[in-house]
């Protein structure tokens, strides 16, 4: 064991004697003799550069974690930190250090998992209940999600649902055209393009300000002629200008029509919201509640509806239901409508979002107050208008006269802007360069006085006197500036009230906030408590020294559309990530872009249906899925415009090959691809991996290789040397970006050399200005056909760092040393449960890959025992279950990860074979099984300190059921939670307190 390297501080199973122990549990002779018997032959892949003629790998020898800090710190340094008054979506705001602190950097929260077990998941529930709860309120709407990935993939995801609800209505036979208005953030507009081409919608950009009748009088398409889906607006524009948007929502809806606001939150607090305005769905960006810019993300969306889009929401939704002892306790609801039940029929294909981000922007709104909130807009606002006008007594005019924080104005030529621009930048202050000769300046929380003075002296305007300057500080504005919003016109004024919930009252002090915070940490599970054994989603470590610089200023405070000759450090660190990952892939290209392993298969499959067109073939339109596939899968291939045909599962768990053949040949010359999990779902190798990436191929299809698995193959075989054209990888599994509670996710895309022009273009402006004032040319790695799939270039760049940092501590050999520890842990666990629980599917020598799958069936026949009533049992013993009902309904699907260490092996074992011996009892008839401890698990204090005890089992039994628990019990808030019951009675906000709903954690 190497005491002075990375690798034996993330492997678990270092030591002589503990790997010497686990091998001979399995049966084999050393962790090489384990690769050669589970991974086949005909996959298996030399080290980088040992064929003739191969280059080097790119990938450094690992260094210590001094070292990869200090080269951090170089790459941090490379980059230039600005006052960031850019705007166009992305705001410098303020952290709280008190959430920064004890939320973002805080394992209790970032390593927790998407809370499908709600009963260890209540504090971070509760924070998304009160996030749902704020934008609800700020939006005017009734019913908000739990966030979204960005505000550009958001208003798509609104785009798409109101075509869904217009499909619904009988319309005739013509198409339903979306209207889009032209003032809406230039990003936004390319994801839109990209997402209605792909799914067929008629996209119509229009300038909607004048109203919908005259927008199309004067569309040259048919559209005037046609139904009307919906129309998309934004409030503030992009352009900064403020619209009462009310007459074209009545007239769209007149029309039958949905209608669709993206809205700037903060600016929620001074403007009438949409709902107020009639508008059916709300979206937008949360990043200005406290969350750094972090180069473009992640940052959390939102998606707020009306009481009749609720079952089409898409994304996850928190609601209220009650425990097996009728207290109030919270869940995810309304899941039948999400892609891992529905597949190609759900609302979406969202998995992952960004939990961890909504959380630290709904803290924020706690943090703040709804005082608070309106006095951070209140001044960016005066900063605004203060901008304003002193520009126009210079003569200089502004677009608006009605806006919010946002100023753009035309300048007389080029040359000009140039100036403008040039000016600001060496006074240390970006802003936006929107074309040749118009330049926009947006104010912000973190905005001064003499940043504006900055900005005025760029412009050749006096910057005045000072009593005319908003005052700093985040205090409430006194009233001369409060109720000074001369650039917003009174009918566009907010009236309603907002976030009067006492939660946004109550934690004024940093010790109420404090304390608050470690209690709903507490109510949770994560993997600073214990292993988290979820098939399929590989929780390992997230070391504290590759978290440590995602929040340092040179990171973290860069506008995602600053100049490149500001960015190097970060544009350093996307090369060599890229450059790493297709080295381990094996394939040419890779783009970062992609926000969520979801939007990483919609991005390849993106790629596939464009080179299908390029070649001529736009009737290669079905893509295979193998049956057992994640529903993702499906879900993505419909987004992408393609039609999903099902692959059955042959008995031993890999693809049956004879319905393989049997769809080719069903679907001959209208292939287009074929998507296939490596190793697969069931968690084995198969075999016939090459030969069914040979049939496809043959049959004029590409073949997509589903990288959520990757971590079981990483220096054994690569997915593009093996028969891939394209596969997305999960940076938030395999290269230890933490899950955050269901977010964020990054799921770059690697492809092969002819499937690279099609990955996603850039998103930053074609014509920015450097702080010099000149403009670059294009970057030729930019030249690629596919549309955009994030707001920002790099998608969320701000947790590549942790990815980077893990790499390069790792290095080649330590990487395939994770590979082969994460599959020693599974095949540990599969070897020690076999005589308890039967695994479903093994590979050659009935091994597994790096998960396996524990078959209940059988039991639960013989004793009406559920793989539910275990999962909620090992809550008892202090473990997170592993996936329940995934890819086998009846089965618990357990990935250990290579993290853990034989001691945390040994002790769920433990757990499980006491389990195992309790289902015992229950087949024969010493307690039934609806009475047993297994039914009535897990078992809150309340229930076990009851003055009343009447089950068939021990209080000590339920709360202590092996030796050596009682020293840090883990002790689960609430009971079983009934979610039929909160379906039923769907609340998706935080109760009054008075109320019989009121929330889990307000009774402490």
């Amino acid at each position: 064991m190497d005491h002075a390297g990375f690798v034996p501080r993330h492997v678990g199973i270092t030591s002589e004697a503990d790997l010497a122990r686990a091998l001979t549990r399995i049966g084999v002779d050393s962790l090489e003799a384990l690769m050669d018997a589970a991974v086949p032959a005909s996959i298996r892949d030399e080290p980088v550069g040992a064929r003739a003629g191969e280059p080097p790998s790119s990938i450094p020898e690992p260094a210590s974690e001094q070292r990869v800090l200090a080269e951090l710190r170089d790459l941090a340094a490379q980059n230039t930190p600005m006052r960031q008054m850019i705007g166009q979506g992305f705001f410098d705001t303020v952290t709280p250090a008190v959430i920064r602190r004890n939320v973002l950097e805080n394992p209790a929260w970032y390593t927790a998992y998407t809370p499908y077990q709600p009963e260890i998941s209540q504090g971070r529930l509760e924070v998304l209940m009160v996030f749902q709860t704020m934008v609800a309120d700020l939006t005017g709407l009734p019913v908000a999600n739990a966030s979204l990935l960005d505000e550009s993939s958001a208003a798509a995801e609104a785009m798409l649902l109101m075509r869904r609800a217009a499909a619904r209505a009988p319309r005739g036979g013509a198409d339903p055209v979306v209207l889009v208005d032209t003032d809406v953030y230039p990003q936004t507009l390319a994801v839109l393009r990209g997402r209605a081409r792909a799914a067929g919608v008629t996209l119509v950009e229009a300038d909607l300000s004048a109203g919908l009748d005259a927008a199309l009088a004067d569309e040259p398409s048919p559209a005037a002629n046609r139904p009307l889906a919906g129309v998309i607006v934004q409030q503030p524009g992009d352009s900064g200008r403020l619209t009462d948007w009310r007459p074209l929502i009545a007239r769209a809806h007149e029309r039958g029509a949905l209608a669709t606001v993206i809205a700037d939150i903060l600016s929620l607090t001074l403007l009438s919201p949409p709902g107020d305005q009639g508008a059916d769905i709300a979206v937008g960006s949360t990043q200005r509640f406290g969350v750094p810019l972090f180069f473009g993300g992640p940052h959390a969306a939102y998606m707020a509806v009306t009481d009749a889009l609720t079952r089409q929401l898409p994304g996850r939704l928190v609601g209220l239901s009650h425990d097996d002892a009728g207290a109030p306790a919270y869940r995810l609801a309304l899941q039948t409508r999400e892609q891992h039940i529905r597949r190609e029929r759900a609302t979406s294909n969202i998995c992952t979002a960004q939990a961890l981000l909504a959380i630290v922007a709904a803290l924020f709104a706690v943090h703040h107050g709804p005082e608070g909130l309106r006095a951070i807009a209140g001044r960016a606002h005066a900063h605004a208008r203060r901008l304003a006008g002193r520009l126009s007594a210079a003569g200089i005019s502004p677009a608006h006269d009605a806006f919010f924080d946002t100023v753009r104005v035309a300048l007389p030529d080029e040359a000009a802007a140039d100036s403008v621009v040039g000016a600001a930048a060496r006074g240390g202050v970006n802003i936006r360069r929107v074309d040749a000769r118009t330049v926009s300046v947006s104010a912000d929380e973190t905005t001064t006085g003499d940043d504006i003075d900055v900005v005025l002296r760029a412009f050749g305007a006096d910057a005045g006197a000072e009593p005319d300057r908003p005052r700093s500080g985040s205090g409430p504005l006194p009233p001369e500036e409060g109720d000074a919003l001369d650039g917003i016109p009174n009918a566009l004024r907010r009236a309603s009230a907002y976030l009067t919930h006492p939660v946004f009252h109550e934690h004024r002090s940093e010790t109420s906030l404090m304390r608050y915070l470690r209690r709903l940490a507490d109510r949770d599970l994560a993997l600073d408590r214990t292993m988290i054994p979820l098939g399929s989603c590989t929780l390992k470590l997230n070391a504290a020294a590759e978290m440590e610089a995602i929040s340092w200023p040179g990171f973290a405070g860069i506008h995602p559309f600053a100049p490149p000759d500001q960015t190097r450090g970060w544009r350093r660190l996307t090369r060599d990530l890229e450059r790493w990952l297709a080295e381990i892939s094996g394939y040419d290209a890779v783009s970062l872009q992609p926000n969520s392993g979801a939007t990483g298969e919609y991005t390849g499959l993106q790629a596939i249906r464009l080179f299908h067109l390029s070649q001529g073939h736009p009737e290669r339109r079905v893509c295979l899925i193998p049956a057992s596939a994640h529903g993702t899968n499906a879900a993505s291939a419909t987004l992408a415009g393609l039609e999903v045909a099902a692959v059955a599962t042959a008995a031993d768990g890999a693809i049956d090959l004879g319905d393989l053949r049997s769809k080719l040949e069903a679907h001959a010359g209208r292939v287009a691809a074929i998507m296939v999990t490596y190793p697969s779902t069931h968690g084995v190798y198969e075999p016939q991996i090459r030969e069914v990436c040979d049939l496809v191929h043959a049959a004029g299809g590409q073949v997509y290789i589903d990288g959520a698995n990757l971590n079981a193959l990483i220096g054994a075989a690569r997915p593009g040397r093996f028969g891939g054209d394209i596969s997305h990888l999960n940076l938030h599994k395999t290269f230890c970006i933490p899950h955050g509670g269901g977010g964020p996710g990054v799921g770059p895309v690697a492809a092969s050399a002819h499937l690279a022009p099609f990955l996603p273009g850039p998103q930053a402006p074609a014509t920015w200005a450097s702080s010099a004032g000149a403009r670059p040319g294009p970057d030729p790695d930019d030249a690629r056909a596919g549309a955009p799939v994030a707001a920002a270039t790099f998608g969320s760049a701000g947790v590549l760092p942790i990815s980077w940092a893990y790499i390069r501590l790792m290095g080649a050999d330590g990487l395939a040393r994770a590979t082969r520890g994460a599959v020693l842990a599974a095949n540990h666990i599969a070897r020690s449960l076999a005589g308890d629980f039967p695994v479903l599917y093994t590979g050659a020598g009935g091994l597994v890959a790096h998960e396996c799958i524990l078959d209940l069936r059988p039991l639960t026949r013989e004793s009406g025992i559920t793989a539910e009533d275990v999962a909620k049992r090992l809550i008892d013993y202090g473990f997170h279950a592993p996936t329940l009902a995934f890819p086998v309904a009846g089965t618990l699907m357990v990935e250990p990860t290579e993290s853990e260490d034989l001691g945390e092996l040994d002790r769920f074992v433990a757990a499980m074979r006491a389990i195992r011996a309790e289902i015992q009892d229950v087949i024969d008839g010493r307690v039934p099984a609806g009475e047993s401890v297994l039914r009535q698990a897990p078992h809150t204090a309340a229930v076990l300190m009851a003055d009343r005890w009447d089950r068939p089992y021990t209080r000590a039994q339920a709360a202590f059921p092996l030796p050596g628990m009682s020293a840090d019990k883990y002790v689960p808030p609430v009971g079983r939670i009934d979610g039929a019951w909160g379906d039923r009675h769907l609340v998706a906000t935080l109760a009054p307190p008075s109320s019989a709903g009121r929330p889990a954690g307000e009774a402490d």
